[in-house]
């Protein structure tokens, strides 16, 4: 027997186990058509119970990735098992654990993200529609996966943030709160009367609408600046990035008002020169030659 007839055996032999394993493969089919359905039949119902719930919307997410991948996973053994019948659950689990290592090495920013999406979607911080400020990224969160963070910065760029950047760093969350609380430094000349600018910048604050007078408005006497007395005012308003500009706005427009209309000078930064020996002056006149 040649090479040639052995070969023919061997693809003949093949073909014929293809064909019988026809069957299978499309009973295995039919399992992940039924499979995909109870995943979207799943992931309705879970919408149903969460809508009533008063659960975040980043927890829902999770919620619905758990019930899905679970379906998936269930459908997936029991079409493999259909397909290789010499397969059962029990030695792909231990398969999967042989060879779990080298999949650790070879995914591991992978499961790092997704570990850390999980842990991110369950605490109750850094919820969707949060500003956050991490790594120099200042954005409002639109969308959390199990992988990735959709920052999208105010300047309308949307940044894709792994989960494992915001989960080892600082994350700092603006709109946590309600409001947040402001400052700016007004600085006053040396003749100025300290209570007297006090009252003014207390008046100018007074009246001011966009910030929370029912908090309390700070107003110190800071330090000896080199042209200025500084003094720190601090305030509450909105915590939205719109509702920073506008209030600062509105408070640095209303203390330069209220200090020019009570004749207080927000001096700009002076310089004195200072000579060793006596400098000679000359007057316009004597600098001009003689008329004839």
């Amino acid at each position: 027997m040649n090479a040639i007839d052995i070969l023919a055996k061997q693809l003949w032999a093949m073909w014929v186990g293809l064909v019988a394993l026809v069957p299978n493969l499309v009973i295995a089919l039919v399992v992940l058509v039924i499979t995909w359905i109870a995943s979207r039949f799943a992931r309705r119902i879970v919408d149903r119970v969460t809508s009533r719930a008063a659960i975040r919307e980043s927890l829902k997410q999770l919620i619905h990735t758990i019930v899905s991948i679970g379906i998936w996973i269930i459908g997936l053994i029991i079409a493999a098992t259909i397909v290789l019948p010499g397969l059962t659950p029990a030695s792909l689990v231990a398969g999967l654990g042989v060879g779990t290592i080298a999949i650790g090495f070879a995914f591991q920013d992978f499961f790092q993200n997704f570990l850390a999406g999980i842990l991110i979607m369950v605490r109750k911080k850094m919820r969707i529609g949060d500003v956050i400020e991490c790594e120099g990224i200042i954005g409002k969160v639109e969308h959390i996966s199990l992988r990735e963070t959709h920052v999208r910065k105010l300047s309308n760029e949307l940044t894709i943030v792994p989960n494992s950047t915001l989960f080892k760093n600082p994350v700092e969350i603006l709109t946590d709160g309600a409001q947040r609380r402001y400052e700016i430094i007004v600085g006053v000349s040396y003749d100025t009367d300290l209570e007297q600018a006090r009252t003014v910048i207390r008046q100018a604050m007074d009246d001011l609408e966009g910030i929370d007078h029912q908090r309390r408005i700070d107003i110190f006497a800071r330090e000896f600046n080199a042209s200025s007395i500084d003094f720190l005012v601090r305030w509450w308003a909105g915590s939205k990035p719109y509702d920073m500009h506008e209030s600062r706005d509105r408070v640095v427009r209303a203390v330069k008002a209220a200090l020019d209309s009570a004749g207080i000078e927000i001096p700009f930064p002076y310089v004195t020169n200072t000579f060793k020996t006596p400098v000679p002056f000359q007057s316009e006149d004597s600098a001009m030659p003689p008329s004839p």
